[in-house]
């Protein structure tokens, strides 16, 4: 009934005016819930939705309410939550194009898996052969040592027996890294294989 007599108010106004004369009209429902309407927008309206009717008595626009700051932040919130989420998927298409183009087969990662363990490998017995080339010399040094117990240890004593000290830590250090080296290697190779098993289980499916 509202918008039967809206239409008939509209419409009588647009017989009384010239054509050039007939504009929108704005309308809310304001904080009781009864439509409240004029050429421009209400105080009532302020803060609220409402609507532009045209002369015709149809709605040509609806406008939202204001969002409150609790709102703003709740959407902004929600942006930012969808962007990255859009972002993860962009990063982890460009990932599989890679993983895809580098491996021809699970026969590839196998070969490629193996290459970096012997690599990590051969660094590691590097590193043992330089511990046992130092604790000789430290051995030698130590030898030297036992003439000088009771007296200050010559200065090239000295030093050869903390050269070497250093020289067998920062290998022992090395090596725990390598070792550190092989487990992530095997994580790579494991999640590249998971990875490529499924990328080739959905193109079969296509």
């Amino acid at each position: 009934m509202r918008a039967a007599r809206l239409a008939l108010l509209l419409a009588a106004a647009a017989a009384s005016l010239p054509a050039a004369a007939v504009a929108n009209i704005l309308c809310c429902n304001d904080e009781r819930g009864k439509q409240v309407c004029g050429d421009l927008l209400p105080a009532a309206c302020v803060g609220r939705a409402y609507r532009e009717i045209g002369p015709n008595g149809a709605v040509v626009r609806q406008v939202e309410a204001p969002l409150t700051p609790e709102q703003r932040a709740l959407r902004a919130a929600e942006e930012r939550k969808k962007k990255e989420a859009e972002e993860a998927a962009k990063e982890q298409r460009r990932l599989d194009a890679a993983l895809l183009q580098t491996y021809g087969s699970e026969a590839d990662i196998d070969l490629m898996r193996q290459r970096a363990e012997s690599d990590t490998m051969a660094g590691v017995k590097a590193a043992e052969a330089k511990i046992a080339e130092a604790q000789k010399r430290r051995k030698k040094f130590e030898n030297e040592a036992e003439f000088y117990k009771k007296r200050t240890l010559p200065p090239e004593v000295e030093k050869g027996l903390k050269d070497a000290d250093f020289e067998i830590q920062a290998q022992q250090d090395l090596i725990a890294a390598k070792k550190k080296d092989l487990e992530a290697i095997k994580a790579k190779y494991d999640e590249d294989k998971r990875r490529y098993q499924e990328l080739k289980r959905v193109r079969v499916r296509q």
